[in-house]
C-alpha cells in the first residue's frame, strides 16, 4: 500500500473516531447533538427494545470479533498490516454511528435526581468517567491504540514495534481503568430513562464478557508477566493498601 495513502487513511480513520467519541458524550448526556439517547419520537416499547438490543449487538460483535488474535491473523491476509488497526477503529466508529442514527428512544423515567447538588454530582461523575477513558488511552499510547502510530511508522519507512509492557499510573491500581471510565460514563446521569438503562446495562454486560477474552489474549501475547500482573492487580476496583504494602510493579494492558 502506498505510504501517503496509508497515512491519509489512518488520519481520516482517527478523525472519524474522535468525532464519534465526542458525539457519544453528547449522545449519552442529551447535550449539543441532533440525536441523543432520549430524543426523538418514541415507538412501541418492544420494537424499540428489539432495535436497540440489535444495534448494541452489532457493535459488540464487531468490536470483539475483529479484536481477536485469530481474526487478525486471517484478515491481515487481505488488509495491509500498517492499516489493520485503523480499519478496526473505522469499523468500530461506523458501528457506533449506526447506533446513534437508528437508536429508538425509550423515555420512561426510572430515576430523576432532584436538587442542584445531586444533579451536578451526577454530571461530575459523568465527566470523570469520560476523562478517565481518555486518560487511560494515553497511558497505554493513545495513538498506537487508534492506529496513527502504525501508519506514521510505515510512512517513515520504520518497522512497527510492540509497545513495552508497563503499568503506569492508574494501571498500577486496576487492570482496566479504561473500562472503569466507561462504567462511570454510561451510568452517570441525573435522569435515568429506560432507554439509557438498557444502553448502560448491555454495555456493562458486554465489558464484563469481553474482558475475559481480552485477558486471555493478553495472557497468550505477554505470557508470565501479564499473568503475574493479573494475579496481583484487581480488575476494576482498587484495593485499599496500607502504607507498608509494596507498590504494584510493571506490566501494562494492550487493549483491544
Amino acid at each position: 500500500m502506498n505510504r501517503f495513502a496509508a497515512l491519509a487513511y489512518g488520519a481520516i480513520c482517527y478523525a472519524i473516531f474522535f468525532a464519534t467519541f465526542l458525539y457519544a458524550a453528547g449522545f449519552l448526556a442529551n447535550f449539543a447533538v441532533p440525536k441523543s439517547i432520549d430524543s426523538g419520537v418514541a415507538s412501541g416499547a418492544l420494537l424499540a427494545a428489539a432495535v436497540n438490543v440489535a444495534l448494541l449487538g452489532i457493535f459488540g460483535l464487531q468490536h470483539s470479533v475483529m479484536a481477536r488474535i485469530g481474526f487478525k491473523r486471517w484478515w491481515t491476509r487481505f488488509v495491509p498490516q500498517p492499516v489493520e488497526r485503523s480499519t478496526y477503529v473505522l469499523a468500530s466508529s461506523l458501528a457506533m454511528i449506526l447506533l446513534f442514527w437508528a437508536w429508538q428512544p425509550m423515555p420512561t423515567m426510572l430515576v430523576s435526581l432532584e436538587g442542584e447538588v445531586a444533579r451536578t454530582a451526577a454530571w461530575c461523575v459523568f465527566a470523570l468517567g469520560l476523562g478517565t477513558v481518555l486518560y487511560a488511552t494515553f497511558l497505554i499510547d493513545h495513538f498506537d491504540l487508534f492506529g496513527l502510530r502504525q501508519v506514521v511508522l510505515y510512512f517513515r519507512g520504520k518497522p512497527y514495534t510492540e509497545k513495552r509492557f508497563t503499568t503506569p499510573s492508574l494501571y498500577k491500581h486496576v487492570r482496566h481503568p479504561l473500562y472503569v471510565g466507561w462504567f462511570l460514563t454510561v451510568w452517570a446521569t441525573p435522569d435515568l430513562t429506560v432507554g439509557h438503562a438498557l444502553f448502560a446495562g448491555i454495555a456493562s454486560a458486554y465489558i464484563l464478557v469481553a474482558v475475559v477474552f481480552e485477558e486471555r489474549d493478553l495472557s497468550t501475547l505477554l505470557g508470565h508477566d501479564y499473568r503475574a500482573y493479573r494475579d496481583r492487580t484487581p480488575k476494576f476496583v482498587p484495593r485499599i493498601r496500607r502504607k507498608t504494602d509494596a507498590p504494584a510493579a510493571t506490566p501494562s494492558e494492550v487493549t483491544a
